[in-house]
């Protein structure tokens, strides 16, 4: 590929490629913007078919990065890392501390997590190293397991959307067919269920389909049949692109609005829900709260702060709606462009992030 002509493309800051001889390391950093402040985003451990692949990830990733903290309401940019490698056999403790002193010299431009592929015990190896590293279990300021924060969100924004959809956002009565019952989803279903939603799961893992239906009285369905549904609102919180061609003519519901990534499988299918009327949740806006959690490690964690925080994805989502409305485009489109403003905004008075300016990275 032609680095510099895609970081041109897309206004990249910095790409850093991290070379260790002796513990094997091969991992590439890449900065997209630091407008609103430090790059944070995870590193993801993959096994890459080249060198090319992996370096487009990093960027894509990154990229992504900045929307969904900048569409969060952060103070943070977006960055992330891939390391190149399999994660089952290739992993030592000696290349998580050496990419650790990677970071620690790019001086708090960058802040990293844990991704696919990393665990919480490599986070703590980096944090030997680095304090620009969130998600770590070594130090009493931590913020844990993300997935309740995560689901908590993504509940908030089916009752934003469910606002948008049906003028109320009581989801008393209403059909939400979740598509995947991992743990952020089983936790969303105890917050649905609790408001009083009539469930239908579906997950490849029949465990953990009858585990929601013996906790939430939910109706189980087959995995291909979750689309067929009648319900108000359908919930993706499994595997992403589950929006397209063939799924959008089957699909009942007036919302869609989960916990799962890249959603659309392209764009012109966020174009053809918005034709149709559907009430679509942009993934990133309405799944931030787990980036939401860790970010707020950088103050100190503080759970009852975090959990506040995080109920803002309902305010986010309701200003998707509205500049969905008012410039008369897909909410997907909208979300992009509630992001772009913000930083715009920022633009003129501060471009670039200073790890020797006053910023909120003092936890420790």
């Amino acid at each position: 590929m032609e680095i510099f002509t895609y970081l041109e493309e897309y206004d990249y800051e910095q790409l850093v490629f991290c070379h260790d001889k002796n513990s094997g390391l091969k991992a590439i950093i890449a900065i997209h913007d630091t407008t609103l402040g430090p790059a944070l985003g995870g590193t993801r451990m993959w096994k890459y078919n080249s060198e090319d692949e992996a370096v487009e990830d990093a960027l894509r990733l990154a990229r992504g990065m900045t929307y969904k903290n900048a569409a969060a309401g952060l103070d943070l940019g977006g960055g992330k890392t891939v390391i190149i490698g399999d994660p089952r056999t290739d992993k030592n403790p000696e290349m998580f501390r050496a990419f650790g002193r990677y970071i620690q010299g790019l001086n708090g431009r960058y802040i990293t997590a844990e991704d696919v592929g990393t665990t919480v015990q490599d986070m703590d190896l980096i944090h030997l190293e680095t304090d620009f590293v969130t998600g770590t279990s070594s130090y009493s300021g931590a913020s844990g397991n993300p997935s309740p924060v995560t689901a908590y969100g993504v509940y908030k924004g089916i009752k934003a959307s469910a606002k948008e959809a049906f003028g109320d956002e009581s989801l008393e009565g209403k059909t939400i067919a979740v598509q995947g019952i991992g743990n952020v989803a089983y936790a969303l279903c105890e917050y649905l269920h609790k408001d009083g939603a009539q469930l239908v799961v579906t997950d490849i893992n029949k465990e953990a389909v009858n585990r929601a239906v013996e906790a939430f009285g939910a109706k189980a369905v087959d995995p291909n049949d979750i689309y067929d549904v009648a319900c108000d609102i359908y919930t993706p919180c499994a595997l992403g692109a589950t929006i397209n061609d063939d799924t959008i003519p089957r699909l009942k519901a007036k919302v869609i609005a989960g916990s799962a990534n890249n959603q659309l499988k392209s764009t012109e299918h966020g174009d053809l829900i918005h034709e149709k009327g559907i009430v679509y949740a942009p993934d990133y806006v309405i799944n931030a709260g787990g980036v939401i959690n860790v970010a707020d490690e950088l103050m100190g964690y503080n759970a009852e702060r975090a959990m506040k925080r995080v109920e803002t994805i309902y305010d986010n989502l309701e200003r998707v709606f509205e500049i969905s409305k008012r410039d008369n485009i897909p909410t997907y489109l909208a979300a992009d462009r509630m992001a772009e403003e913000r930083i715009e905004s920022f633009q003129n008075s501060r471009s670039q992030f200073l790890r020797n300016g006053h910023h909120i990275l003092s936890r420790r």
